[in-house]
């Protein structure tokens, strides 16, 4: 049976910057794991290989397959053969993402898609899982909007980096990918974001914010605060409320009314009654004693 060795100082790496995610994507690639045995999603991933980077703990390989510019060159002479070769599954797989897009491929789409299938090494049926997904995500973001062959292939390079090569690990990718883009969905409505696309950044805090765990009524709780302190949505100062109640394990608005106290502040500088006195009027006191 294979083991993977972890050493004492990776360890102690690891327990210091106390985050799960990052030491269970380091065993998954110590193993020679695809990340996609991790289930997370793809925020999720991208933060715990950001702080492994930083760790200087990136266990995983150097990717297996270098950019789209430095693939193969393939020929006219390439697709032609691999057209003529029925075994391979080619032809049918040309036809099938013609029909899919609507149109005749150019020259230059056939090479792309014969870097996909020879170069990349994913199945046939693979690739066509990915070229509905790649159509029906355009679609969603627009009425009659195709993505491009450049967009399918820079897909395809994703899929082939976390080693999606069956249908059962496409379909458990699509299916993250989905509840992710309906999280996303939901909380653009309680922050009263509509008409526009999110940038990567507000993403990325969207996606922080759904990893943490927090209940819907807990992100509007953050958002009134933020609207009442700053005037709107002010992404860092709303950030800033959730790593707080993260930090203090507060996940719901009932926790957070409930446990969520700060100081209430003195009007006038004047002690309250049955309040505790502060060290500087102590020391006040200490003194005008002394000089008496």
């Amino acid at each position: 049976m294979s083991e993977v060795i972890v050493s004492v100082e990776t360890i102690r790496k690891l327990l210091a910057a106390g985050n799960g995610d990052s030491a269970l994507l380091y065993l998954c690639r110590a193993a020679e794991l695809s990340d996609v045995a991790t289930g997370f999603t793809e925020a999720r991933l991208e933060c715990a290989a950001s702080l492994l980077r930083q760790l200087g703990l990136d266990a995983r390989r150097n990717p297996r397959f270098q950019q789209p510019a430095q693939r193969p060159d393939y020929t006219e002479q390439d697709v032609a053969r691999r057209m003529e070769d029925q075994e391979s599954g080619f032809k049918r797989f040309v036809g099938e993402v013609q029909r899919c897009m609507g149109r005749v491929l150019s020259n230059e789409e056939l090479k792309i898609l014969l870097s996909m299938r020879e170069y990349l090494g994913l199945p046939v049926e693979v690739l066509n899982v990915l070229i509905h997904y790649c159509v029906d995500r355009g679609r969603s973001r627009g009425a009659g909007r195709m993505p491009s062959m450049r967009m399918m292939e820079k897909e395809a390079y994703h899929w082939a980096d976390l080693q999606i090569d069956t249908l059962e690990k496409a379909a458990a990718y699509i299916q993250n990918e989905s509840l992710r883009s309906s999280r996303m969905g939901e909380l653009c409505r309680l922050l009263g974001i509509t008409g526009r696309r999110i940038t990567p950044a507000e993403e990325r805090y969207l996606q922080a914010w759904s990893d943490m765990g927090f209940a819907d009524d807990a992100i509007s709780l953050a958002y009134e605060k933020t609207c009442e302190n700053t005037g709107g949505l002010t992404w860092k100062y709303m950030n800033s409320i959730l790593e707080r109640w993260n930090g203090q394990g507060l996940y719901t608005a009932d926790q957070i009314r409930a446990l969520d106290r700060k100081p209430a502040a003195r009007k006038g500088g004047y002690q309250r009654h049955g309040e505790a006195p502060s060290p500087g009027m102590v020391d006040a006191a200490r003194q005008m004693l002394e000089e008496e």
